[in-house]
């Protein structure tokens, strides 16, 4: 697991997790089935620009961002997704799109959807596209740290 720094933080912390391993998988929507998580407990993270600064925002897989809504609730004058040029450089120690849900261990503000509190448990990409951690979500909000907002609505299948 390429992650030390995420590792570190749990055990300093104290928190009990998992790493659980499985084939290549690249969307949300697949690693959720290949690695048998329920989409709603699959948290994964998206990056957005809030007023041009770069900002972690994290949802269940089965979930889609109302970027409206996140714009309204934050009070923010722009909020856009971010492209992959933009933050690639932001996470060495990540495969591309696998970065873990952990805005402060990268210098940057996260915010997590309501709905990922309403599961006792939850799973996100550990830095790779074949490994996962799973956690308690109250373990997640306490070393994660992020501000709980409403902005996810439901995804169509």
């Amino acid at each position: 697991m390429p992650l030390q720094k995420l590792k570190d933080l749990l055990n300093e912390q104290k928190v009990k997790y998992v790493v659980l391993s499985h084939s290549p998988a690249y969307t949300a929507q697949e690693i959720a089935a290949t690695a048998h998580v329920p989409g709603k407990e699959l948290a994964k993270t998206v990056m957005v620009k809030v007023d041009g600064e770069m900002t972690m925002v994290v949802l269940p897989a089965s979930h889609q961002i109302d970027i409206s809504r996140l714009k309204s609730v934050l009070g923010a004058g722009t909020v856009e997704l971010a492209d992959e040029n933009e933050f690639r450089n932001r996470f060495p120690s990540c495969e591309l799109g696998a970065m873990p849900p952990f805005g402060r261990l990268y210098g940057m503000k996260t915010f997590v959807d309501q709905t990922l509190a309403e599961d006792e448990r939850i799973a996100f990409n550990a830095g790779t596209h074949t490994e996962l951690m799973r956690m308690t979500y109250a373990d997640y909000e306490r070393t994660a740290e992020p501000v709980r907002l409403q902005f996810s609505d439901q995804s169509q299948p």
